[in-house]
Order: C-alpha cells, then sequence, then structure tokens
C-alpha cells in the first residue's frame, strides 16, 4: 500500500465494502456451507470434486473477508478540501502528454475505487504516484512499459 499502509477510501467506497463484506459473511458462507454439506453426504472425500471446489471458494472468501476487513480498518476517508495548489487523494487532474494534444483528465482515488476506463485512478498506480504532489504547470516522468512518458498537469481541481 501507500503511506503507512492507508487504504484511502471515499464515503461511498466505504459504503461498498461494508456490503460486500456483510454479503461474504452472511449469503456466501451460507451458501458454501450447504455445498459443503452436500458434498460430505455424498461420501469419499478423497474423489469428490464437488467438495474440493467448495473448500477452494471457502478459502477465497475468507481469504477476501480478511483482506476486507483489513482495508476497513487503514481506511482514511478521502476529503478533498477544494485545495487546488497541488494533487493529493481526491483531487481531479487534467494533463498533457508531451507530444500530444488531447488533454487527459482523471481523479486520483485509492486502490479499491480505480477504475481507468471511468477516469479514476489509484493513487498506487505508476500515473497516480507521479501525480500526487505535483504542482500546475509541473512536468511529471511516469515509467510506463513502452518507456518513460512525460505529463504537463495543466488543471488541478
Amino acid at each position: 500500500m501507500h503511506e503507512n499502509n492507508i487504504v484511502y477510501l471515499t464515503e461511498e467506497g466505504i459504503q461498498k465494502i461494508k456490503e460486500e463484506l456483510q454479503h461474504l459473511k452472511t449469503a456466501k458462507r451460507a451458501e458454501i456451507s450447504e455445498r459443503l454439506e452436500a458434498a460430505i453426504s455424498h461420501g469419499d472425500l478423497s474423489e469428490n470434486a464437488d467438495y474440493d471446489y467448495a473448500k477452494q471458494e471457502q478459502a477465497f472468501v475468507e481469504g477476501r473477508i480478511k483482506d476486507l476487513e483489513d482495508s476497513l480498518r487503514r481506511a482514511q476517508v478521502i476529503n478533498h478540501d477544494g485545495r487546488a495548489d497541488k494533487v493529493r487523494v481526491g483531487s481531479t487532474v487534467t494533463i498533457v502528454e508531451e507530444g500530444f494534444d488531447d488533454e487527459e483528465t482523471y481523479t486520483i482515488v485509492g486502490v479499491h475505487e480505480a477504475n481507468p476506463s471511468n477516469g479514476l485512478i489509484s493513487n498506487e498506480s505508476p500515473i497516480g504516484q507521479a501525480l500526487l504532489n505535483a504542482r500546475l504547470g509541473q512536468v511529471v516522468t511516469v515509467a510506463t512499459p513502452s518507456g518513460e512518458a512525460r505529463f504537463c498537469v495543466k488543471l488541478i481541481q
């Protein structure tokens, strides 16, 4: 994670995690338990694919529950205070890649809410990391798979 293992979330993001957590702890655990009981009732577990699959799914769900609970423990709500002197988590930033004319606008969010196709990039992504603390007019360099890219910060909101 980033900065002292803080997980940045909006209020909506916290609510979504709480809802997913509730679903996993209640409905999903009950569903898996029923499937395990049914598989066990078939007898020999050594060659029981239904049992193996249910145990694997149970392990995944329990791991996801631990991950979500940990994220909530480390959560810090993104409070965009409206200051636009530098890029912070919660800022909406318009950038232009050097050598191109098209502007791109992104909102910097925590990793759980990142959705690049909707303009939400993680503070832990290469572009997100490069933009944090950048000021208006500053050029930041980002290591990409195809080499370095340079972006000029055009607007911070």
